[in-house]
């Protein structure tokens, strides 16, 4: 006979999976058939669920096409998420010893060009450890963090917390790179990039000031992008961007022209974040990562690592 408490929380985890399976396929009906469930047993599982909240995760039109999510239900879908990582975590506690997982997340910038390396080398290890990854912004990643739900994370913009422990992971000075009609000059400067010729990529704030003060906000770029994957599809002819110079020593195609930047902005500093708590199993994964991780750097002259 199981426990109250386990029956507590299986239909907990049952709930929020049904809210999941909904806003996922967007009817009732969808979710149903999925979860191998019928209709009205979904909606009970949502209605306990809504009780148990004490507010309204949908709004029901007529119809089953009528159904759309709060504005409580809209902030509801992280935490959900959370809840069922955490759930599943709970119940995998038995394997971890031989199933080790490091929960990793990092800036787009960083995991785009940087980590693929790294994180394949870390997968190689004999030890056999498991691997959980995300993207996030800076913010999103401290929070991440401080909830336990990333044991290490790499990010751009250093910020105050009184749990995590943020320290330099490396820093790597801008770039300039162009289509193979660009800029010849050996040297580049501000003054001779053409604003309308330029991807624009949102790499940290004191780039964000930097550029502010060199071109003016009313200039629209060529291209604005906030996918980092994407630069070497919009590097042709004379569209030009700055980058970290990890970014471009990443860059495949052999017409795109590489040039130092005189008067640019700062050097990108990249932070990694971690739990001072972090002890075990855990603290010696992270500890490999960030090796694997240097190891990586050193292949880039003229980026200094802290690792």
């Amino acid at each position: 006979m199981h426990d109250p408490f386990y029956l507590e929380v299986l239909m907990t985890q049952l709930e929020i999976e049904a809210f999941l399976y909904i806003t996922k396929y967007g009817s009732i009906s969808a979710a149903a058939d999925k979860l191998y469930v019928t209709q009205s047993a979904l909606s009970r599982r949502i209605h306990s669920l809504e009780m148990q909240l004490g507010y309204t995760l949908f709004s029901r039109g007529k119809g089953i096409r009528g159904i759309e999510l709060t504005q409580e239900g809209r902030a509801f879908i992280p935490l959900a998420q959370q809840w069922i990582h955490l759930y599943q975590e709970a119940v995998s506690l038995t394997d971890f010893k031989e199933n080790p997982i490091l929960n990793v997340g990092s800036v787009l910038s960083v995991s785009t060009y940087l980590l693929p390396n790294a994180l394949r080398n870390f997968l190689k290890h004999p030890q056999g450890f498991h691997l959980c990854f995300h993207n996030y912004h800076s913010v999103d990643a401290y929070a991440q963090v401080e909830s336990g739900m990333i044991d290490v994370a790499l990010v751009s913009d250093e910020m105050y917390s009184r749990t995590v422990t943020t320290a330099p992971a490396f820093q790597e000075p801008f770039v300039y790179v162009c289509g193979k009609d660009g800029q010849p000059a050996d040297v580049m400067t501000p003054e001779l990039l053409p604003p309308k010729k330029e991807i624009r990529l949102p790499w940290n704030p004191g780039y964000d000031i930097w550029h502010d003060h060199h071109f003016k906000p009313s200039v629209y770029p060529k291209v604005n992008l906030d996918q980092m994957s994407l630069l070497e599809d919009f590097l042709t002819e004379d569209n030009w961007a700055i980058v970290p110079l990890s970014v471009s020593a990443r860059i495949r195609r052999k017409d795109v022209q590489i040039r130092s930047l005189e008067n640019g902005p700062d050097d990108m500093m990249i932070y990694h974040l971690t739990l001072p708590s972090l002890t075990g199993v855990k603290k010696e994964m992270v500890e490999i990562f960030l090796e694997l991780l240097d190891q990586e750097l050193k292949y880039v002259s003229g980026i200094r690592s802290f690792l």
